[in-house]
C-alpha cells in the first residue's frame, strides 16, 4: 500500500458538480412541464367543479293561460324555486298555453325534445295513455291526501313513469286543486234526465261517463271557456273551483254553480320532463328537480285551500251566484257508469287494468282508515258547530 495520503478534494468537487447538474436539470425539466395538466385526482376535481358550474336554460311549456291563478301560478312558482336552490345554475322560462305550443300540446313538445319540461294534466293524454288519467283524477277516485299517498309511497310513481318510459319522460306530481266544483250549469239539474242533451266541457273518464249518462262531452282549454259558455258553445263548464271560476268570471255567464266534484275528487298536475334532457343535468341537479316538484305538490294544494274558501264566499255574498248540490239521483247514475267504464276499459287495455287494480286496492285500504278518521271528524265538527 501506498504510504502517502490520498487527496480526496478533486474527487469531491466532481460528485458536487454532478449532484448540481442533475439538481438543476431536474428544476428545467418540472418547469418545462405545461402548467395546465394535473395530476389525475386534480383533474377530475377540475371536470367536477366546470360541471358544477354550468348553467342550464330550459324551457317549460303549460296548458294554461298564462299566470292562471293556482294552475298557471304553480309552474312559475316550480321554476322559481328550482332556480332559486340551483344558485341560477338551472334556469326555466316558462310559457303559457299557445306562446309555444297548443295547450293540448305539451305532451308531444316535451317527448319529443322540442322543450325539456311541460305542466300539465295525464289525463289530457287519454288518447296516447289511456291508464295515465288515474294520475290526475277520476270520478269517485281518491281525494288529494290519497292520491299522492298512493304515488309517493303506494307504487303510483313506479306505474306512471312505467307508462311514460315509451315517450322518453319522466313524470312528477306537481300539484293539486283538491276537490274540485262540478261545475256551472245555465239549467237546473233535477234528475237524470236534465243531463240527457246537455254539452258539456268535462275532460278524462268523467267526459266518457256524462257521455254514456245522455250528456255530450268535449274538452275545451281553459282559456276558451269563457267564450264557449257565453255564446252558448257549450250549456255547462267544470273548470277548477272557486279561485279559478271567480278569476276567470264564469259567474257573469252561468246561474248555477254546483258540487260536489265527483269527477275530480283530488287533481294532481304532472311535471313531465324528457328523459335525456333530465339525465343530462347533474345528480344535485336532478335532485333539486324532483325535491323541488314535491314541495310545489303542496304549496299549490295549501293555495287552493286557502284561496277557494275567500272565493266561495266572494262568489255567494257578493256575486249572486246559487250554489247547488247534485240530486243523489244524478251522483248515483254517474257512479254506477263509472264502475261500468273501468271494467270494460280494464278488459280491453292492460296496462289500464294493471294501474286500476293497484289504484282501487290503496283506495278501498285508505278508505276504511278515513272513514274512521278524516270522515268522522268533519261529521262530528260539523254537529258540534250546529249544535252550539
Amino acid at each position: 500500500m501506498n504510504n502517502k495520503s490520498i487527496n480526496w478534494y478533486p474527487l469531491v468537487i466532481v460528485v458536487l458538480i454532478v449532484a448540481f447538474a442533475a439538481t438543476f436539470a431536474a428544476l428545467v425539466l418540472e418547469k418545462s412541464k405545461p402548467k395546465h395538466a394535473p395530476t389525475s385526482v386534480a383533474a377530475s376535481e377540475q371536470n367536477s367543479s366546470a360541471v358544477s358550474a354550468q348553467t342550464y336554460h330550459w324551457k317549460m311549456v303549460t296548458s294554461w293561460p298564462k299566470n292562471t291563478p293556482g294552475l298557471g301560478v304553480g309552474a312559475e312558482n316550480l321554476a322559481r324555486v328550482i332556480n332559486e336552490m340551483s344558485g341560477g345554475r338551472l334556469q326555466i322560462h316558462v310559457y303559457g298555453a299557445n306562446e309555444l305550443v297548443p295547450a293540448m300540446g305539451v305532451f308531444d313538445a316535451v317527448s319529443a325534445g322540442s322543450v325539456e319540461m311541460g305542466h300539465s294534466g295525464s289525463y289530457f293524454w287519454r288518447g296516447k295513455v289511456p291508464a295515465a288519467q288515474f294520475f290526475t283524477s277520476v270520478p269517485f277516485g281518491m281525494n288529494a291526501q290519497e292520491l299522492y299517498g298512493w304515488i309517493n309511497y303506494g307504487g303510483g310513481l313506479e306505474l306512471w313513469r312505467e307508462l311514460y318510459a315509451p315517450f322518453n319522460l319522466i313524470p312528477f306530481p306537481a300539484g293539486n286543486t283538491g276537490v274540485q266544483m262540478a261545475g256551472w250549469f245555465n239549467r237546473e239539474i233535477n234528475s237524470v234526465e236534465d243531463i240527457r242533451g246537455l254539452k258539456m266541457r268535462i275532460p278524462g273518464l268523467a267526459g266518457e261517463v256524462f257521455n254514456l249518462a245522455g250528456g255530450t262531452s268535449v274538452n275545451i282549454p281553459g282559456g276558451e271557456l269563457y267564450t264557449a259558455l257565453q255564446t252558448g258553445v257549450i250549456d255547462a263548464a267544470e273548470w277548477v273551483g272557486p279561485e279559478n271560476d271567480l278569476a276567470f268570471g264564469f259567474q257573469q255567464i252561468a246561474k248555477y254553480y254546483y258540487y260536489p266534484g265527483w269527477h275530480e275528487p283530488g287533481p294532481s298536475m304532472e311535471l313531465i320532463i324528457n328523459k335525456t334532457a333530465f339525465e343530462s343535468l347533474p345528480k344535485d341537479l336532478q335532485a333539486i328537480v324532483t325535491y323541488a316538484a314535491r314541495a310545489m305538490s303542496q304549496d299549490m294544494f295549501d293555495s287552493y285551500t286557502a284561496h277557494n274558501s275567500r272565493a266561495l264566499k266572494e262568489l255567494v255574498e257578493n256575486q249572486g251566484v246559487q250554489i247547488r248540490k247534485l240530486p243523489d239521483e244524478v251522483l248515483k247514475h254517474f257512479y254506477q257508469i263509472s264502475q261500468q267504464v273501468y271494467a270494460e276499459q280494464a278488459a280491453k287495455d292492460p296496462q289500464f287494468k294493471k294501474v286500476y287494480e293497484s289504484y282501487k286496492t290503496f283506495m278501498n285500504d285508505s278508505g276504511a282508515y278515513q272513514k274512521i278518521s278524516e270522515q268522522t271528524y268533519y261529521e262530528v265538527r260539523e254537529q258540534q258547530r250546529v249544535a252550539k
